[in-house]
């Protein structure tokens, strides 16, 4: 074994230990607490409904201007489609992306801090051609915007 070899195994065993004791330290989260308050039911969920009932307390979504979505009009691989949600409300407490012909529909969904700006950009998966609706709580309400994305051959990288 080189000597730079065992050096890396050395600084990364080291980093890793200096990174934890500084969150431990900063009383910042662990990957278990994190994975702890994952919503697990809202992202298993059948329907639309009922994972957005599950994710935030309703699913009463008013359409919104302000939300705006931006996602390919056609995607050739439906297993990474790179999406865009972003508003310029005020209090933003999260953001979800929901995909409605996705055997589960909650694609992705984030809590923001009250300093955040509201805007998420992910990749997300889609079975076949989907209405993608981007869903913004603020002030204790949903607003959305929708994008329909065509998927072509095989979704889902198929």
């Amino acid at each position: 074994m080189n000597t730079n070899y065992k050096r890396r195994i050395l600084l990364k065993g080291t980093m890793s230990a200096a990174v934890a004791a500084v969150a431990a330290t900063a009383g910042l989260l662990t990957p278990r607490l994190v994975m702890a308050a994952w919503p697990g039911a809202a992202f298993a969920a059948k329907k639309i409904d009922s994972a957005l009932t599950t994710l935030v307390g309703s699913s009463a979504m008013t359409k919104s201007g302000d939300v705006k979505i931006k996602a390919p009009s056609i995607a050739e691989n439906g297993a990474v489609v790179n999406v865009v949600v972003k508003t310029k409300m005020a209090d933003v407490e999260s953001i979800s992306i929901l995909v409605d012909q996705n055997a589960t529909p909650l694609a992705f969904s984030a809590e923001l801090a009250k300093t955040a700006t509201p805007f998420v950009k992910t990749r997300i998966k889609i079975g076949k051609t989907s209405q993608v609706i981007g869903v913004v709580k603020a002030g204790g309400k949903l607003f959305s915007a929708t994008k329909k994305v065509k998927v072509t051959v095989g979704g889902c990288g198929g």
